[in-house]
């Protein structure tokens, strides 16, 4: 069973990454299969209660790879971390098959900092199901669930479950698109080859674009109006508005 997570990972990351040119590159060279090979024995420790061991085991993993994954969080196989650096998996942390994670990502928790002995073995990290892609430098905080083949978009911000085939981005994170058909297809960091861009953001530009449209149209009839007031002024006016001529002054012998 092993061996068989092992050539599924590999197999994976032949699927996903058109940089790989061999098996032999995948085993010296990519550290995101180095971080999931070593965290598979740590798991394995962690679960025989030999706990000091794992975490040993899983620091020296993050120390040669950058990787950081806690021994007892759950992963399942065609698990692909693509470039690796800072990527954090908490404790609790499940993750289903054919999962794919770039470089950045956290997957944390959100629990407070204080009574931290009732939160030992509670449910604090996210769960991603089958086929996630979660794109660079996003965060995943809370006991969230990520559902079969949802997207996250790169340095997106997400705080709240996402349903099954959505794509979400922006910070806090939002539903761009939500496809109906689900497919695994899949979409390097998590974002598809058409314009994807965050809803509201999308929003504000279109009352963006409504403003600078009524500016321009106020700016027309202000300049009809004037016109129009220019037409319509009586040429004795200007004559009525100016100030009166001063009148001589009246001789006494007149009076």
């Amino acid at each position: 069973m092993a061996f068989d997570t092992i050539r599924r990972d590999i197999r994976a990351i032949r699927e996903r990454d058109p940089a790989v040119r061999g098996v032999a590159e995948i085993w010296l060279a990519y550290p995101g299969f180095h971080a999931v090979l070593l965290h598979r024995v740590a798991h394995r420790l962690w679960k025989r209660n030999w706990r000091l061991s794992a975490r040993v085991l899983s620091h020296f993993a993050r120390f040669l790879t950058g990787v950081e994954i806690h021994p007892a969080a759950k992963i399942g196989c065609g698990f692909f971390i693509d470039h690796g650096t800072g990527v954090v998996i908490g404790e609790t942390s499940r993750i289903g098959d054919n999962v794919t994670l770039y470089h950045g990502v956290t997957l944390g928790g959100i629990a407070p900092a204080i009574d931290t002995a009732n939160q030992v073995d509670l449910k604090r990290h996210p769960t991603l199901e089958d086929g996630v892609i979660v794109g660079s430098g996003a965060q995943v905080l809370g006991p969230i669930t990520l559902g079969r083949n949802s997207r996250v978009g790169a340095n997106s911000v997400v705080l709240r479950d996402v349903p099954a085939g959505a794509t979400v981005v922006g910070n806090p994170a939002r539903v761009a698109r939500a496809r109906k058909g689900m497919d695994a297809k899949f979409e390097a960091y998590g974002t598809s080859a058409a314009e994807l861009s965050d809803p509201v953001a999308r929003v504000i530009d279109g009352l963006m674009e409504q403003v600078a449209g009524l500016q321009a149209r106020i700016a027309d009839l202000e300049g009809r109006r004037e016109q129009s007031d220019d037409r319509l002024t009586p040429p004795w006016r200007d004559d009525a508005d100016a100030d009166p001529a001063p009148r001589p002054p009246v001789a006494k012998d007149q009076l």
